[in-house]
């Protein structure tokens, strides 16, 4: 049993549009989404590293790598439809689980499916590489968002999509890649002009407690 099922997988996901429906400048798909959360992840690793984290790096690049690769079977559904209720986010999960799980047992080498199943498996769990996922996929979608918003793309989703990734981090406002972020990557977010720029910025300060403390400085 060959990995060629797999590896022609990749190609279906450069065709696999993220925000699909809305106008954008600039469209990104599934395939450079995985890689650029690859990158971000990488980097927060390393900042937790720096903090006395132990990392096991290879999680973090199995679990960022293929965090999506399972959107080639059902695709990226629109946000708003995915969580419209809890009922048809289960449904929608356990046809993802269904699919992924008979995909690694008819297109996988028997040798290598305990490992699929590791890799293609809920990669945002409770340990510190899956945390780091969950942090590195919305920093990924809050800049894909604010690439939007610097053009003044009119549409309103872009601002929603901002706000509920800077909510997502203030879930893990405690770690020291989000502190990270809200100290350093965040005041340059602000620095340029955007739509609705004003009550995001405010947003991130009541999120954020240390974005608040350095935008105190600088508004001050």
């Amino acid at each position: 049993m060959p990995m060629h099922e797999f590896f022609m997988g990749l190609n279906q996901l450069e065709l696999i549009n993220r925000a699909p429906g809305f106008f954008k400048y600039q469209p990104h798909n599934v395939a450079a989404h995985s890689w650029k959360v690859t990158q971000v992840a990488q980097f927060l690793a390393d900042v937790e590293a720096q903090n006395g984290a132990n990392i096991n790096w290879q999680s973090v690049y199995e679990k960022a790598l293929n965090h999506d690769y399972t959107e080639r079977f059902i695709g990226d559904i629109k946000t708003p439809v995915k969580y419209a209720t809890a009922n048809l986010r289960a449904m929608l999960a356990d046809v993802e689980d269904t699919m992924t799980e008979n995909f690694i047992k008819t297109e996988i080498p028997s040798e290598f499916q305990a490992a699929y199943t590791r890799r293609l498996g809920e990669g945002k769990d409770h340990t510190i590489e899956g945390q780091i996922l969950s942090i590195a996929d919305k920093v990924d979608l809050m800049y894909e968002a604010y690439g939007e918003l610097v053009k003044f793309n009119p549409e309103p989703v872009y601002v929603n999509i901002f706000q509920s990734s800077l909510e997502a981090l203030a879930d893990f406002k405690s770690m020291a890649s989000v502190k990270y972020i809200a100290t350093d990557i965040l005041p340059d977010i602000f620095a340029a002009d955007f739509i609705n720029k004003a009550g995001l910025y405010d947003l991130a300060k009541s999120l954020l407690p240390d974005f608040a403390a350095v935008a105190e400085k600088r508004d001050g």
